[in-house]
This record gives structure tokens, sequence and C-alpha cells, in this order.
């Protein structure tokens, strides 16, 4: 190339915003945030989460079942991956059957790539990945409502080895792409997806396709392990460097979506005092980022309250949000196991790291 092409081409990639700023649209595409844990999820019809942001899901007739989770097998520069691994297997797929890896990304983190218009923006994919078989792996782009999406392959040329891979797709100009806080892109990888769901890679369809036509089925072979990490997706049509952005940086987008506590001192503490007098106290709390909406809240084990402090102890019975925005949650501790005698008190775990307070707004 003369040097008059590299200026051109320098200046091509800085038009495209590939040099400089945020690149990445992943969130979390290192694998190293994981707040629910990093213990193994199975997939199930109901999407599990190895790490935040990235979801494992399967449908509801397949035989085959797979465990995903947080792995610290990695190429160089990165600490963590998602390992897939098939624990029972199904050779031959049904056309509707399909395990997925995916992110969902908010529309309002695409809206400059205009896709559905005439000024849609080119794209590349590019990821690390290793697997314990060879051949032709396949995943999709596609919108909200399923009805455009762009299969793809990728190929996987020796076991167990970390391969660098690169997908540049041109923008959609046609179909309804979302650019409010719903599902605004789907990247999706599939493991094990059925001839209904599976299309000619390399050209946008109006249709629902997961994988590829003739992907590789890594649900079908019994221990077969897949990994993946280095996600990144940016404007252009060249791959750049993965953008590591610190760990803090990462977390706090990731608490868009899904923010929890508990699990981390066997006495943690909720972050909010509750004020009430009798078996039920309200609470009122800013959140540290503000989600994508309202969120819905979840518990598990038993949380305790005390009031005063060095009083009586008594266990809650349930958690119930009531006027919760984006920005601040509200709502009552009830069923408190005996009655507060103060108008404010402090809620714990109590020699436990299985209680979890949970606020979900994922796509």
């Amino acid at each position: 190339m003369t040097k008059a092409a590299e200026l051109a081409k320098m200046g091509e990639v800085l038009t495209n915003s590939q040099i400089g700023g945020r690149r990445n649209i992943v969130i979390n595409g290192a694998m190293q945030v994981a707040q629910r844990g990093t213990t193994a999820v199975t997939s199930s019809s109901g999407a599990q989460y190895p790490v935040d942001r990235f979801f494992f899901i399967r449908d509801t007739a397949t035989t085959a079942v797979m465990t995903a989770e947080q792995s610290t097998t990695a190429p160089a520069g990165f600490v963590n991956s998602v390992k897939v691994t098939t624990t029972t297997a199904q050779e031959s797929l049904a056309g509707t059957d399909y395990h997925r890896f995916a992110q969902n990304i908010e529309g309002l983190n695409v809206a400059d790539l205009g896709w559905g218009t005439a000024n849609a923006k080119t794209v590349t994919l590019s990821f690390w990945v290793r697997s314990s078989l060879t051949g032709t792996f396949g995943g999709s782009f596609g919108n909200s409502a399923w009805n455009r999406t762009y299969p793809f392959t990728y190929t996987i040329s020796t076991a167990d080895t970390w391969e660098q891979k690169s997908i540049t797709i041109a923008g959609d100009t046609s179909g309804t792409w979302l650019t409010t806080n719903g599902i605004g892109l789907r990247v999706d990888f599939g493991l094990g997806v059925g001839t209904t769901y599976s299309g000619t890679a390399g050209a946008w369809a109006g249709a629902l396709y997961i994988s590829a036509t003739g992907a590789t089925n890594v649900s079908g072979t019994l221990n077969a392990t897949w990994n993946i990490t280095g996600i990144q997706l940016e404007v252009g049509e060249q791959a750049t460097p993965f953008e590591h952005r610190s760990f803090g940086e990462e977390l706090a987008l990731c608490e868009r979506y899904y923010q929890t506590w508990g699990g981390n001192d066997p006495y943690e503490h909720l972050p909010f005092y509750v004020l009430g007098n009798g078996t039920v106290a309200n609470f009122n709390w800013g959140l540290p980022v503000e989600m994508r909406v309202a969120p819905s809240l979840s518990t598990s084990g038993t949380w305790s309250i005390q009031g005063p402090y060095g009083g009586s102890v008594y266990t809650v019975g349930s958690f119930v949000l009531a006027n919760t925005s984006t920005k601040t949650i509200r709502g009552d501790a009830q069923s408190l196991s005996g009655s507060i005698s103060t108008n404010t008190a402090r809620v714990f775990a109590v020699n436990s790291t299985t209680v979890r307070f949970n606020l979900d707004s994922e796509l």
C-alpha cells in the first residue's frame, strides 16, 4: 500500500470514529462483570446470565442440555471468557430447536447506526473464540421484532485454540430498528440451531434466523466446549483492537440493567434505612446508576431488620416495590417477624452470603 493510500485509509477510519472515544457498542465484552455470581447456569427456556448482559437460552422442546459459566480460560490480554459445555447431547435437531448465547443492545446505544434508513452504517463484529470442535459456526444480527435478521458464519480451524474472528456487515436499510430504550439490536451466537431458525449467511432477510444454514451443532456432541470473549461491535469496515474499559466503568454500564446486593459479606447491609413502627417499614432510596426502565425486584434468602441499633432482630417476610422509577425505588419491608419500636431501622444479612436483593431492568 502506498503512503497516500495509507493516509487515505487512516482518514476513513477517523471519519468512521474507529480511533479515539468509545468504540465498542457491546457491554461487558470481556466477560468480567458477573453480578449474579460465577456458578454455572443450565440452559432453559428462560434467559440465564453467566455474566452480565449476556444471556443463554434454549427452546422449550430441545432435549439437549448445556451449561454456561464465567471462565478464567482466556486469550492473551484477557482475564475471563464464557465457557459453554454440552452436558446432554442432541445430535439430530428438530426444525425449531435452538441454543443461543446473545446480548440485546439498547436502542439508545445504536441510534447513530441509522439502520432502517438509506444512511445505514456498516459495522464490524470481532471476538475471540475457541472450541473442542472445528468447522463452520454461526450467529446472527436481528431487530427487536425478529423480522429482520442477518445470519453470519465464522470458522474455527484448530480445536482448543484461541482464534480471533472478524465479520463486517453492511447496515440494514429496511425494517424497523428501535432507537428507544427497547431492544435496538440483537447479537446472537448459535450453538445448535434447527433448520427453521437457520438462514443463508451474508444477507439480510425478512425472517427470524438465529444462525446460518449448516453451522456446527455444539449441542450435538457430549462434553463439547465453546468459549468466547473480547466481543466488540463498532462502526466501520475494520476491526480495531479491543476497547478495554476499566472494571468500574463496565460495572456501571451493566448496572443500568441489573443491580444486586448481598453475598459479599455475611453481615452485609442494604444501602438504605427503613422507616416504620410495627411489622411494616417503608424505604425510599436513590439508585447509584439510573436504570433502563423502572426495575422489578426479586430477593432470595432471609433479610433481617433491627431498630434501634442493639435492639431485637426480626426477619423480613417480603419486600414490595411501589412508585418506583428509573432513578429511585420506594416500597415496604413487610411481614416482619416482630414489631420494631423505632422509626429508623437497618436491614442486613445475619451470617449469610446467600441472601440477595436484586433489581432487574434487562432487555
